[in-house]
């Protein structure tokens, strides 16, 4: 009987725990903090089910791989702040760095949400001071891996060791990009945004990781990845403006891979 009783006050308290960190998370999406613009990019991103899908938890060490405008860095930074910790890697903090400057500014502008927050520099192929090895529980990518294609295949498959080093063992990396379909070709340089999901998975292999996972939450099948600007033609840039507006707006963001990998 004490040992039901005592499975049974474990079970629940794993249940509080797990209920309590996916309460945390809602939160910190509906929290007032974020601009409604932003907010209105929820419906698109699925910020809650892409985060849960990585596996996510409050008390993890986590690396936000080149934040940008920090539209993920707003979800993440409150909600790791209490009990785990945030390392936004991309450009260094200096005045010659315009988007590090940037994000600099919107932390300084919000510290109750940002003061815990660690800037680290991540500049491929040049610099990788992300984290000490073997430190950290989970890296996550937004939408920058076609960015570093043009790197070149030795290039690339360096940046992904060097993110595997600073994991530890059974650490998650989780990707999210444009996904070109495997009947298009892709050029070397990705130029218009989206990448094969194959290829992908073929090269973040290869610096040591195993693909743990795929998700739908952030597909779009309207989308035919052969837009006259690349994957900028649709929303939010609009790069075409008003021309054919109301088709990209119909059409939406793009289709997106969301893979999680594991370090082996």
């Amino acid at each position: 009987m004490k040992r039901l009783i005592l499975a049974a006050m474990l079970a629940t308290g794993l249940a509080g725990g797990a209920a309590h960190a996916d309460d945390a998370l809602k939160a910190a999406i509906a929290g007032e903090h974020r601009s409604a613009a932003n907010k209105a990019r929820d419906a698109a991103r699925h910020p809650y089910e892409t985060l849960t899908f990585f596996g996510i938890k409050p008390n993890m060490t986590v690396v936000e791989l080149v934040p940008g405008g920090g539209w993920y860095t707003e979800i993440l930074a409150p909600y790791l702040r209490p009990n785990g910790k945030m390392i936004a890697a991309g450009q260094a903090f200096v005045p010659e760095k315009r988007g590090g400057m940037a994000l600099k500014q919107k932390f300084d502008a919000a510290p109750a949400l940002y003061d815990k927050v660690v800037p680290a520099v991540f500049e491929p192929p040049a610099t990788y001071a992300i984290a000490a090895p073997n430190s950290v529980d989970m890296v996550l990518t937004f939408r920058n891996l076609h960015n570093w294609v043009g790197q070149g295949d030795e290039a690339l498959k360096t940046t992904f060791k060097e993110i595997h080093k600073v994991l530890k063992p059974g650490g998650v990396l989780g990707i999210v990009d444009h996904r070109l379909p495997a009947k298009m070709t892709q050029d070397a340089k990705a130029s218009t945004g989206y990448v094969h999901e194959a290829w992908v998975i073929k090269t973040v292999e290869s610096a040591g990781f195993k693909l743990a996972g795929k998700s739908e939450v952030n597909a779009n099948p309207k989308d035919t990845a052969d837009h006259e600007k690349g994957v900028w033609t649709l929303p939010p840039v609009l790069s075409n403006k008003d021309k054919d507006r109301e088709k990209y707006m119909a059409i939406g963001e793009s289709d997106r891979m969301t893979l999680k990998f594991v370090k082996q």
